[in-house]
């Protein structure tokens, strides 16, 4: 399996994907989030990209321990990636990445998650207000059940 494979299931299930961060005791946090496959903003390299809320558990957590697992599904069929991770934010910077990269990237991932909507000017300005970071995952192993 790899990641053309994986960006078959965005459009099977909204986008849906399953990332599942580890805790400092060890457990793992799981929530449910939109994710796509896009290609890295730096260095051009296919990666899965999803958007994280400024304060969640998810960015405390991959600040700490920057690896996550994302399970895409479509019915029975599903694709995990697993791998490091890369954050991009007004909280996290990354080398490459400016506020109008950063502006561009959270819409590139919400496209890639099959997102669209009618005013990206209004959209642009709640990931602002919110300090949504764009979370990279460079896939170390992609696995699953596809037909």
């Amino acid at each position: 399996m790899d990641l053309d494979t994986v960006r078959a299931f965005v459009g099977r299930d909204s986008g849906l994907v399953v990332v599942c961060t580890t805790r400092a005791d060890g457990s793992v946090q799981a929530s449910v989030v939109n994710g796509g496959v896009i290609d890295h903003p730096v260095n051009g390299s296919p990666v899965v990209g999803l958007v994280a809320q400024g304060g969640s558990a998810k960015l405390r957590h991959l600040r700490q321990r920057p690896h996550a697992t994302v399970v895409f599904r479509a019915g029975w069929e599903w694709a995990a990636v697993e791998g490091p991770t890369e954050l991009a934010g007004p909280d996290d910077p990354l080398e490459g990445v400016d506020g109008e990269r950063l502006r561009l990237l959270l819409r590139e991932i919400f496209t890639a998650a099959g997102g669209t909507h009618d005013d990206f000017d209004e959209y642009d300005r709640v990931m602002a207000a919110e300090r949504r970071t764009a979370v990279l995952i460079k896939p170390e192993r992609v696995y699953g059940v596809a037909r």
